[in-house]
Order: C-alpha cells, then sequence, then structure tokens
C-alpha cells in the first residue's frame, strides 16, 4: 500500500511537456464543450416534442434516441468510420465533434425529458393566457425552472465527450489529439507513474466541471427556487 521509493520523475516529464499538454487541454476542453451545449440545446427541442406534442413516428424517435446505448462504441465507431469517410468528416474536429455528439445525446435526451416532464407546460399556458408570447413564455417560465436539468446534462455530455478515446482515435485518425489519447496509452502499457498522473488530472478536472455547474445551479435554483421566485 505504501510506496517503498518516491520519485519525481513522472512529474519533472510531464512538465517538460507543459507547453504541449496544455494546447491538447485546451483542446479538448473546447471540444467537449461544443459537444456539451449542442448536445443540451438539441436533447431540450427533442424532449419538449417528445412530452408535449403528438406526431407521426413519435414512438420510433423515441427509441431511437436510446438506441446509442445498445451498440457498442466499438462497432459504432467502425460504421461510423466509413460514413464519415466518405463525407470527408474523418481526420477533423467537426467529425469528432459530430461523433462524440452522437454517443452523448441519450444522456441529455433522457435527462431533460425528465425534466420536463416534471416541469409540465401548465405555468407557460398560464403566461400565455396573460399576453406572453410563446417565445417568451418559454425563456422566461420554462428555462429557469430546468437550468439545473440542463446543467446535469451539460455536466454528463461534457464527461462523456471528454472520456471517449477510441471514438476519438478512429475519427480523429491521430491528428486530432485529446487528453485521453494522451493518458491511456500509458495506462496500457503499465508506466503507472506517469498514468498516476494523468488519472489524477483527469479527475481533477472532472471535479472541477460538476463544481462549476453546480455553483450554476445553486445560482438559479436558490435554495429549491424559494429566493429566486420572490
Amino acid at each position: 500500500m505504501i510506496p517503498q521509493v518516491f520519485s519525481a520523475r513522472a512529474l519533472r516529464e510531464i512538465l517538460r511537456q507543459k507547453e504541449s499538454l496544455t494546447k491538447i487541454f485546451v483542446s479538448s476542453i473546447l471540444i467537449s464543450t461544443v459537444v456539451a451545449v449542442l448536445s443540451a440545446t438539441i436533447g431540450l427541442m427533442t424532449a419538449r416534442a417528445l412530452v408535449f406534442y403528438d406526431f407521426a413516428g413519435k414512438k420510433t424517435i423515441s427509441f431511437l434516441t436510446i438506441l446509442p446505448f445498445m451498440v457498442p462504441v466499438t462497432v459504432f465507431a467502425m460504421g461510423v468510420q466509413v460514413v464519415f469517410i466518405k463525407m470527408r468528416l474523418n481526420n477533423t474536429i467537426t467529425g469528432v465533434i459530430i461523433a462524440h455528439l452522437i454517443c452523448s445525446l441519450p444522456y441529455a435526451v433522457r435527462l431533460l425529458t425528465d425534466g420536463t416532464q416534471a416541469v409540465g407546460m401548465r405555468l407557460e399556458e398560464q403566461a400565455r393566457v396573460l399576453g406572453a408570447s410563446a417565445f417568451t413564455a418559454f425563456f422566461r417560465i420554462s428555462l429557469p425552472m430546468l437550468v439545473p436539468v440542463i446543467l446535469s446534462a451539460v455536466s454528463m455530455s461534457y464527461i462523456v465527450s471528454f472520456s471517449q478515446y477510441f471514438l476519438t482515435l478512429m475519427i480523429g485518425g491521430g491528428n486530432v489529439r485529446t487528453f485521453t489519447i494522451i493518458m491511456v496509452p500509458y495506462l496500457q502499457s503499465g508506466n503507472r507513474n506517469i498514468a498516476c498522473i494523468y488519472s489524477a488530472i483527469f479527475l481533477g478536472i472532472t471535479l472541477a466541471v460538476f463544481g462549476i455547474f453546480d455553483e450554476i445551479a445553486k445560482h438559479f435554483t436558490k435554495n429549491n427556487g424559494g429566493d429566486y421566485y420572490s
């Protein structure tokens, strides 16, 4: 349990690469942030359509939203790589973002569907009766109440994107380098010193993201909404 020898070799090696690692960290964070925002936006629109409207193919679309859960990542990556090569999206950041988006959307849709069902449409209808437009009623009534759920969806989508390795490797082709592309080979090679440092950094970034979103959620909810709506 207690190491017999302590060494700063791995730490020094990582510090020597701090400039390139900083660029990779920034790239990973930007890609994951874009994926998270797109997932929450598309997920919210999908959730409202599934909860509030009846249309042809509704059950099929609802089933398709959970389909990525059922398909193994390896199978999905192989198939989507062929499609992206034909569309010239392979080895590009855009292709990686779209692939991550497909994997993260089911989480966002599930969370936002439950949140939308809980909030309902009654308060929006009351605002419409009092003269508010549909746009105003949504942004002034429903959206503030959905902020905690939206942030949960953003957080989950961010982590799903940030932790993708095989999919990023297949679609990015080695040209798109993210944090996991650097970290996972050290984990697989048995280089425990460097792998532990990268794992600690990964955990720190994850906790920081959840902490930031938790504080934002608290700001909007104000202890379950009491102060927010006063």
